[in-house]
């Protein structure tokens, strides 16, 4: 018999647009929430860091999919066009966080590496944390390529079409996060 995760693998997402094409709208929603609420909670997880923040924008992205559903026109990956609306919930979210506690400087990350530090769900050993807190280090833009490439394995091309950004740029943003993790890390281990 299928476990349920294994039987949701096998769902091909172009099986959920042609029930959106057959107006069977919530079937293909609970399909895709499904589906995708498991990537999509740990790739929003990975920029706002809290658990509970998580939630409620997780509750926010598959709302504002439900709302998009008839929208939806095929002309992307049906997952990239969700990646695409968690990553921009999530910076909305940091970007409002940050006006609010900070003004408009750029500050967030503290704010992040604060939320690291004190998150009772992070259930990471001193080596993840140590990457975590290097992740912390980067610009929102090679945060974002920086966990999309290594953590949800999406190739540049997705990456491309969740961020609007040229796949030579997103190579060289990759490459130049790796190096300031590389870097970060080495200080720490001297340090340690």
């Amino acid at each position: 018999m299928w476990e349920k995760e294994e039987f949701m693998e096998i769902v091909e997402d172009g099986y959920i647009i042609g029930l959106l094409r057959e107006k069977q709208e919530q079937k293909a929603f609970r399909l895709l929430v499904d589906k995708y609420k498991e990537r999509l909670y740990w790739h929003i997880r990975k920029i706002v860091i809290s658990h509970e923040d998580t939630d409620d924008l997780l509750q926010n992205v598959f709302l504002k999919i439900w709302q998009g559903l008839e929208e939806f026109r095929n002309d992307s990956k049906l997952y990239t066009w969700m990646y695409r609306i968690a990553t921009n919930e999530a910076l909305n979210f940091l970007s409002e966080k940050n006006r609010k506690v900070y003004g408009n400087s750029d500050e967030i990350s503290v704010y992040l590496e604060n939320t690291l530090e004190s998150e009772v769900y992070f259930s990471g050993d001193k080596i993840q944390k140590e990457l975590q807190k290097a992740i912390l280090t980067l610009s929102e833009r090679q945060r974002l390529v920086f966990n999309m490439k290594y953590f949800d394995d999406l190739s540049y091309e997705d990456m491309a079409a969740v961020l609007g950004v040229a796949v030579g740029t997103l190579k060289a943003t990759y490459h130049n996060a790796v190096k300031k993790i590389e870097e970060s890390l080495k200080i720490v281990d001297v340090l340690n």
